[in-house]
């Protein structure tokens, strides 16, 4: 782990709990806390510069979202990457997103037109950059807007509450350097299948594009699997 990485970005608005929870959310979802990490409340105290009860508050609230797993004798740990998890995970992104984006050829907007093309920009650029963070993020705003675009509230909403399980699984595929221009590929399809109003062509491509990023995480869990069989 690197210790300059994970730090406290205090908010005067937030209390320090949601502070804490929010670092630690972050240094998860992004991998500076590893699968499997043991989260240590004296360690992670000192290292954050905080007491050890926000700390405990913080474990708890990942423990709730899934994100920490409570093991007998030993404590937190941060929650491993499981083939289960996943495909539970991402057969619901799947049926919420392939519905998004059916209602979004039927209703788009000219102004969710324009956001989406923005977001599809967003995209673009930073893949450019090569930061997997930017990508993430501008990836989460490109389906956003697609969600926005559905103007169904309560599909917005479900999406959103699986936002953070999801955005754990789409970071560890945008890390992935070789998959950036197959993202592109696939997030411009996208645009132009709702712009077409082709729902059939919208409902294919979500599919492709989550059964791609479900692939590639497999592969990965069994190999690192592997990996740990062998040492």
């Amino acid at each position: 782990m690197k210790e300059d990485n994970l730090h406290v970005s205090m908010d005067e608005f937030l209390p320090l709990r949601d502070v804490v929870f929010k670092t630690l959310r972050r240094g998860i979802l992004t991998g500076e806390l590893k699968p499997g990490e043991r989260l240590m409340e004296i360690h992670l105290a000192n290292r954050l510069g905080v007491s050890r009860t926000p700390i405990r508050e913080a474990i708890r609230k990942l423990e709730l979202e899934g994100l920490v797993t409570m093991i007998p004798r030993r404590g937190a740990e941060v929650a491993n990457i499981t083939e289960k998890n996943l495909k539970d995970v991402l057969e619901v992104r799947q049926a919420l997103e392939s519905l998004a984006i059916e209602l979004a050829c039927e209703r788009i907007t000219p102004e969710n037109k324009e956001a989406l093309r923005e977001k599809l920009n967003q995209v673009e650029e930073a893949a450019r950059t090569g930061d997997s963070s930017a990508i993430a993020s501008a990836d989460v705003a490109f389906h956003d807007a697609i969600v926005e675009a559905s103007g169904n509230v309560r599909l917005t909403q479900l999406v959103s509450n699986l936002g953070e399980q999801m955005y754990r699984y789409r970071f560890e595929y945008i890390k992935d350097e070789s998959k950036h221009p197959q993202i592109m590929s696939e997030h411009r399809i996208m645009y132009e299948s709702i712009l077409e109003g082709d729902k059939v062509k919208a409902a294919r491509i979500v599919k492709t594009h989550i059964d791609n990023q479900e692939e590639a995480i497999m592969r990965k869990i069994k190999k690192e699997q592997a990996a740990a069989n062998d040492a």
